[in-house]
């Protein structure tokens, strides 16, 4: 039988509404042994097809159909990678994924008003989703929150409360209301990765129910990170893959509290002075599952690097010529892959899938800031 443990190995059922454990540390889903092929329901057209992979069965999805991304063929400097424009999703982000599973457990539970803290996607998301389910949400982002993200939330119905300094003035800003509404953050609650991680399945069947050599990807808070880990580990455990992916992460160097514990070799990560940066949705200071994140790219022998905030809008602005509009936060991978590529990390033998994790629609105003500046140097010239 399933069940959530905190870090201290203290167990607790699923019947219980809780977002922490007892400890203070978040939950986890005790392993699972995956899936194979034959689990797969081919007739469900989004990634409730991997239901199976599910701790737990849910009754009534809550599902605006979710997944099912294509896998995009792409070159950059005679490397191929295989390219999954997350966008595509119902609310243009990857975070569909995971709330999508995470409402439909809740509202399970029977909770009727839930609390979130985001810097845009998530929080549009969690608003999207929770209107579907008939729950009450209140979403709390940096007033530096692209508006579009905010609008989106408030169209859904939403509360939007924006506050005052960093995304990690905000979280603590939610932890302190969780008191008093019940705090399903995405960064916090277990089963906002147990839908990430159907991302790795899909991968697994995009590529004829076989693994990639390596997955390509920004990182925040390592959810994404944490999922596709979660996902190939089952896969590795069913007996459907041979290997894991390595996962190959890539943070802003204005705030890359990852990639400097990672080079340290640390287990987590050490309070830093980080600046603001561009890719806003990988903004976080002190991600909260720190130590499971290092933990799951060095399993997987993968690598992150930190990308000079300069070369962000370039790198958007690269794949908008190839027709991809990707926010600043997705663009990030592009200048990453050149440096895993130098480093020996990523190889063009190889099968690269690379995240593309949200839509340049929901940073409209961002990327449109960018542009003028373009605009303005290249007449300087």
């Amino acid at each position: 039988m399933s069940f959530l443990a905190d870090r201290s190995g203290r167990r607790y059922t699923f019947d219980e509404p809780r977002w922490r454990g007892d400890d203070g540390s978040p939950l986890a889903v005790a392993p699972l042994p995956g899936i194979t092929r034959a689990d797969v329901n081919s007739s469900v057209r989004s990634q409730w097809r991997y239901a199976a992979a599910l701790p737990v069965p849910i009754e009534r999805p809550v599902s605006l159909g979710e997944g099912l991304t294509p896998l995009l063929d792409v070159e950059l400097n005679g490397l191929p990678l295989r390219v999954k424009p997350e966008w595509i999703n119902p609310t243009g982000s990857f975070k569909d994924r995971g709330t999508s599973v995470l409402v439909s457990f809740l509202r399970q539970q029977g909770v009727t008003e839930m609390l979130e803290d985001s810097s845009g996607n998530g929080g549009s998301s969690i608003a999207a989703y929770a209107a579907a389910a008939g729950i009450r949400a209140t979403i709390l982002a940096p007033e530096a929150t692209s508006p579009a993200k905010i609008q989106q939330s408030r169209v859904h119905g939403a509360t939007v409360e924006l506050v005052p300094g960093s995304r990690q003035d905000t979280a603590d800003a939610a932890v302190q209301r969780s008191a008093s509404v019940f705090y399903a953050s995405h960064n916090w609650h277990p089963f906002f990765l147990q839908g990430t991680k159907l991302l790795a399945y899909e991968i697994w069947e995009d590529l004829d129910f076989t693994a990639p050599d390596a997955v390509l990807l920004p990182c925040g808070a390592g959810s994404l990170v944490l999922g596709l880990h979660l996902g190939f580990g089952e896969l590795l455990a069913s007996g459907a893959i041979t290997r894991r992916p390595r996962l190959l992460v890539a943070q802003p160097s204005h705030c890359s509290p990852l990639v400097a514990a990672f080079a340290a070799g640390a287990a987590e990560v050490t309070p830093g002075q980080w600046r603001p940066t561009i890719a806003e949705g990988t903004a976080i200071a002190r991600p909260v599952r720190d130590r499971e994140v290092l933990d799951a790219i060095r399993v997987s022998d993968g690598d992150l690097v930190a990308v000079a905030e300069s070369d962000i809008a370039p790198a958007a602005f690269e794949l908008a010529g190839r027709g991809l509009y990707a926010e600043p936060t997705s663009a990030i991978v592009v200048p990453a892959a050149r440096e895993f590529l130098r480093r020996g990390t990523l190889r063009r033998t190889e099968t690269t899938v690379t995240i593309l994790t949200g839509s340049a629609l929901k940073a409209a105003d961002t990327v449109g800031r960018l542009l003028a500046e373009t605009r303005l140097a290249s007449d300087d010239r």
